[in-house]
């Protein structure tokens, strides 16, 4: 009797020891296919920085251009300012020479109508 319940419990621990490893086995599984997807998701979020940086690279370019041509622009605006301040000047000179040259020739012309009359 002894020896059927010693292969009896034998085959109990057999089968715990079975079940036991296949648990363990799947766990195993369980956490390879965790770390896989956990680097699959580093992988994608690694492609997604490198494209980021790309475009932050291409921003960062159109926004140095704008803000050089910003500089230009302002540049020629202040110079094509500065321009029209100078003839807007010299064209007040000509006109102010020429009222008080219509002022003497007024003067001149009532001087003359006087000797006229």
């Amino acid at each position: 009797g002894a020896p059927v319940s010693t292969d009896t419990e034998l085959g109990g621990y057999v089968r715990e020891f079975e079940t036991r490893v296949r648990h363990d086995t799947d766990e195993i599984y369980m956490r390879l296919d965790d770390e896989q997807t956990e680097r699959q998701l580093l992988a994608g979020r690694l492609n997604m920085l490198f494209r980021d940086r790309r475009a932050h690279a291409y921003t960062r370019q159109l926004m140095e251009t704008e803000a050089r041509m910003s500089r230009e622009a302002w540049v020629r605006a202040t110079d094509a300012s500065n321009l029209v301040h100078g003839e807007v000047m010299s064209l007040r000179t000509t006109v102010l020479g020429q009222m008080s040259e219509i002022r003497e020739l007024q003067a001149a012309d009532r001087r003359r109508q006087t000797v006229i009359s």
